[in-house]
């Protein structure tokens, strides 16, 4: 099987890492790619527009094309290979609404009997702190939790004419992954970003800092009612709409006293959340992504028995002035530990050297049989890398800790 997959960020380098273990790959390819996925695939140059991804996938020979990133599919970019009769992973335009319009998306929300977070067009409907999101896309940097009325007033002037104005819930995040076939949804193992640039999650809103994979993330109680309430709901309302969902659904989630409530949908993999998943994913994704393309019957994803956590390495200035062009030391040692894989993310490679080109530059992932060695194993490879004004958590899946600490579940 010959594979393109569209993207050139830390989740395309774990997509192209995990795929490249396949037995059924014998040919990867990547547009644009980075100097990680180099390693492992043949980089393409990207093209002009979406409909270039169909004449690269046609002269290359490609079986099958996994869209990494939201803007492609929000452009159409499945509906092009469809009518090309190429098989690909993703929603058509109609269905990656759900992440292109927050807008469209609570009122989906709210046809489908989704729990949701309650919203309105008005700050004077909410008591403080009120959540302030960007309607369209913003790179996972459009969600604004503001404190006072002059905080929001900053936020809609920021953010744009239609943000959508929610509630503040109080509960624990989780970030929910599934994979469709447009007729069912398949889990992924639960996982955990941190989206603040600081420890404690403090500072501004990133792309995300890290994240880690657990089994006691949720309970298999939960996991149920999210199934249920969620992600099957979710399904038939598209369906019903004429609009059947293919690929990845991510439910962003708040575990509320209530009971888990969404944030967002996105209709792509996450990143970090993805290095971390596929960094201890024990199956063939090959084939389960392949199901996917083809409308086939798809196996339930083997779940996560290691633990995986993702350290973001960003450059200085991030996320506001990323500064780039800084020489990157100590890659190899870093990858040289246990299970262990770097992922690039924001690099460039100029002769034998890789310098930063990005803000989130590296995601140092590792797995254990438990959170705390997972812990430990990515911290020591993640200390093991230098550049200028490197900056880093140092509090990735301490979340988890607790529960590693109160026993199971």
């Amino acid at each position: 099987m010959r594979i393109l997959i569209i993207g050139g960020g830390g989740r395309e380098h774990a997509l192209a890492w995990r795929l490249s273990q396949s037995s059924l790959v014998n040919e990867l390819f990547a547009s644009p790619g980075n100097p990680g996925i180099a390693q492992v695939a043949t980089c393409l140059p990207p093209p002009a527009d979406v409909s270039g991804y169909v004449e690269l996938a046609q002269h290359y020979g490609v079986d099958l094309t996994v869209v990494g990133p939201e803007a492609p599919l929000v452009a159409g970019v499945v509906d092009l290979f469809r009518a090309a009769k190429l098989a690909i992973v993703g929603p058509t335009q109609a269905a990656a609404r759900l992440e292109g319009s927050k807008l469209f998306a609570k009122a989906f929300f709210e046809r489908a009997g989704i729990p949701t977070a309650r919203s309105g067009r008005s700050i004077n409907e909410f008591s403080f702190p009120v959540v302030i999101k960007a309607d369209g896309l913003a790179a996972g940097k459009g969600v604004i939790i503001a404190n006072d009325a002059a905080e929001a007033e900053q936020a809609i002037r920021r953010l744009g004419p239609t943000p959508v104005i929610e509630e503040f819930l109080q509960g624990e995040e989780v970030s929910f992954i599934g994979l469709s076939n447009g007729r069912t949804v398949v889990p992924f193992s639960p996982s955990q970003d941190h989206k603040r640039l600081l420890d404690g999650d403090n500072g501004p809103n990133t792309g995300g800092m890290g994240a880690y994979v657990d089994r006691r993330i949720l309970s298999t109680e939960q996991t149920g009612i999210i199934m249920d309430r969620v992600m099957q709901p979710a399904l038939a309302q598209m369906n019903k709409e004429g609009t059947p969902f293919t690929g990845f659904l991510y439910a962003g989630l708040m575990l509320t006293a209530e009971g888990p409530k969404v944030l967002e949908f996105n209709v792509r993999l996450g990143d970090p959340e993805t290095q971390a998943i596929l960094h201890a994913y024990p199956g063939d994704l090959a084939e389960l992504l392949a199901s996917s393309a083809n409308g086939g019957v798809m196996m339930s994803p083997q779940q996560s028995v290691d633990c995986a956590v993702c350290v973001v390495l960003a450059s200085a200035g991030y996320p506001d002035q990323p500064q780039t062009g800084d020489l990157i030391q100590g890659i190899e040692e870093a990858e040289a530990a246990d299970n262990t894989v770097v992922f690039h993310a924001g690099t460039k490679q100029i002769g034998d050297r890789f310098v930063t080109s990005g803000g989130r530059v590296l995601g140092v992932t590792a797995s254990a049989p438990t959170l705390p060695l997972a812990i430990d194993r990515a911290y020591a490879a993640a200390r093991k890398i230098h550049f200028d004004g490197v900056q880093y958590r140092s509090d990735i899946g301490h979340k988890g800790l607790l529960r590693w600490a109160e026993g199971s579940r």
